[in-house]
């Protein structure tokens, strides 16, 4: 069904590509996948190809203030360290690639997540469509890197991703990851506001 979705683009590994994004990027150089597990003291992802092969691997503390996660490759080989900074009204995660290179994201505090979010270090912009779950991902020269789709209703915490520059699949990977931490974030900040007001 979400293959065929004009507004919704998630699909499971092994369906054909979406039709909207085949339509407005062609067919996608990369398709990989992802599943988190919630677990007592820690937030692990599995990121996944087409066959379901684990290729990436992130984990977190649970009960952490700032949100340390480390993503590696399924070989153990470190790919990035992100981290979450409280910055007065803004949320800001650093991402430190294992390559040496660095960037952040943003968003003010209180907003589900930013329709634009700038990605400072690298030029790239991160574009939200919060009804359809999307979310499209450009370089500095307006180009789509990559285009993300979440699953509705699943308490898996699904996504996938296609990635039409697969030379920054690393870099794309650790801003997935962000990005999930930024959503779920943001959903535990609107059910505390709504649990603060219904007392």
């Amino acid at each position: 069904m979400g293959v065929f979705s004009k507004i919704h683009r998630f699909r499971e590994a092994g369906e054909e590509a979406n039709v909207n994004n085949v339509s407005n990027f062609g067919v996608p150089a990369v398709s990989l996948f992802t599943t988190t597990k919630v677990f007592s003291l820690h937030h692990h992802i599995d990121i996944t190809d087409g066959n379901e092969n684990v290729l990436y691997q992130a984990d977190s503390k649970f009960f952490s203030l700032h949100d340390k996660t480390d993503v590696r490759r399924a070989t153990g080989e470190q790919v990035a360290h992100i981290e979450r900074k409280l910055l007065t009204l803004h949320e800001r995660h650093f991402v430190s690639m294992a390559d040496g290179s660095e960037f952040q994201l943003s968003n003010e505090l209180f907003h589900f997540i930013s329709d634009i979010t700038n990605i400072e270090g690298l030029g790239w912009q991160l574009k939200g469509n919060i009804l359809g779950l999307n979310f499209e991902l450009y370089d500095e020269g307006g180009a789509v890197i990559a285009v993300i789709g979440q699953k509705m209703f699943s308490i898996h915490d699904k996504y996938c991703i296609d990635i039409y520059k697969p030379e920054h699949v690393d870099k794309v990977v650790a801003i997935l990851v962000t990005l999930q931490h930024m959503i779920r974030d943001r959903e535990s900040s609107r059910s505390s506001g709504s649990s603060s007001s219904g007392d």
